[in-house]
């Protein structure tokens, strides 16, 4: 009979301990909005050879381009 009430006990301390340690999940949305930074800087170079002539040319005429 002491061995009934010793098992009985082990089993109620364990349903307990189980029952107590039960996860939980929780879905909430946060309180500041969501902030993204994307910091680009783009930059780009063109770069253009012209004969010597043709630049002459270009430069004489200011009203051409």
């Amino acid at each position: 009979m002491k061995c009934k009430l010793i098992n009985t006990a082990v089993i109620v301390c364990c349903a307990s301990y189980l029952a107590g340690c039960s996860p939980s999940v929780r879905l909430e949305a946060p309180d500041k909005p969501i902030e993204i930074n994307m910091n680009i800087k783009i930059e780009h170079e063109i770069r253009l050879k012209v004969e010597k002539d043709v630049d002459e040319l270009i430069s004489n005429q200011k009203g051409l381009f």
